[in-house]
């Protein structure tokens, strides 16, 4: 198949290509990169900072139309997959329809469907909107609803979702937001990781902690909360526990950062671990995050259960990172089964191919 990938979550389009051209597909991902992260791709559509700066991308896609169309299948990361106003985005979604075979959304990410569902439904106990039946109001959250709620973006979204052919939800949380809404057509496909040859799991004198910190967004995503707990338990166990941070850097210099810890700590308000904890995990680094139960089941995974989850609170993360501290036996063979878990729900390959039969299986509606 001929496949196009647009746009560009944490390496997710990129890893996904990587696996879908090992299976013999001929595929190109056109993406900015995600911002900062400069993920790989192949025909670059990053945003110039400036007043211009949106003339100029509008100008670079009219021009690279010819070259998105004809293709058998077609994958938007997210409603938003260009840096353009959403009253824009139409007339690219509209061209794509037209002059491709097959288009899929993936919900990967901010959206509507998740603003909505967790500010006013509250599928979930938690979220990025919600502590049980309180809405979460800090700035960035706010802003989100004030993006997302009753505007162009609200309107390309449902349009799109509406439309397209299938909807690929990437963590649990995401397909309790859509599975509801559209049952017929939305699949949960695990996210694309590629296992780390030749891992081996390693062990140091002190236990080895990571955090990674997105600009602007710490209270949002429970940084704050994450990082405090963490700080707290190295002045407690100075002798046992260290803590490296890594902020605003790009993918390549995040991953070199990772390499060698024992823990990462990521997004304290989710259910499940996203891309970043899930290649950590590729490399026997233990996740503390989000391991709920219904992160297992929707995977249908019975024994491997290695994701230390916390509750979204400062108490939560600072018992489980001293119980890391006080019983260091553990970490071995939690490190072991991290690598089990993603070689098994995780490898891009396998993934490369669920996503094969997908696209395979539906047709335009």
């Amino acid at each position: 198949m001929k496949i196009l990938l647009l746009g560009e979550y944490s390496n997710v389009h990129a890893t996904l290509a990587e696996g879908l051209r090992a299976l013999g597909h001929e595929v190109t991902v056109i993406s900015n990169g995600d911002f900062w992260k400069n993920y790989p791709r192949d025909i670059d559509v990053s945003r110039k900072p400036g007043r211009w700066g949106g003339l100029r991308l509008l100008v670079r896609l009219y021009s690279l139309l010819p070259k998105m169309r004809g293709y058998d299948v077609v994958q938007l990361i997210n409603p938003m997959f260009f840096e353009l106003q959403a009253e824009r985005m139409f007339f690219f979604y509209n061209y794509l329809r037209r002059h491709n075979k097959r288009m899929f959304l993936g919900a990967f990410g901010m959206d509507w469907y998740w603003v909505h569902t967790c500010t006013y439904e509250k599928p979930l106990r938690y979220s990025d909107f919600n502590i049980g039946n309180e809405v979460r109001n800090n700035a960035d959250a706010v802003k989100e609803r004030k993006d997302w709620l009753g505007s162009a973006k609200e309107r390309l979204n449902k349009f799109i979702a509406n439309d397209c052919d299938g909807i690929i939800t990437g963590l649990y949380e995401y397909h309790v937001c859509y599975a509801p809404v559209f049952p017929n057509k939305t699949t949960f496909i695990p996210y694309p990781i590629k296992p780390q040859a030749g891992t081996t799991i390693t062990s140091n004198d002190k236990l080895r902690l990571f955090i990674g910190i997105s600009k602007g967004r710490s209270e949002y995503k429970g940084t704050d909360i994450m990082l405090k707990a963490a700080e707290d338990i190295v002045k407690k166990y100075p002798e046992r526990a260290e803590l490296l941070k890594a902020e605003g850097v790009p993918f390549c210099e995040y991953e070199k950062m990772m390499n060698g810890s024992d823990a990462i700590l990521d997004q304290l308000y989710s259910y499940t671990p996203s891309m970043n904890p899930l290649l950590a995990m590729s490399k026997g680094i233990i996740c503390v995050g989000g391991g709920e139960p219904e992160n297992y089941e929707i995977l249908n995974e019975k024994v491997l259960k290695p994701i230390i989850n916390v509750l979204p609170n400062y108490d939560s993360v600072f018992e489980e990172l001293e119980q890391l501290v006080l019983r260091p036996e553990r970490i071995q063979q939690l490190k072991q089964q991290s690598i089990d878990y993603i070689n098994k729900h995780h490898d891009y390959l396998k993934v490369a191919r669920k996503y094969e039969a997908l696209y395979t299986k539906k047709g335009r509606n």
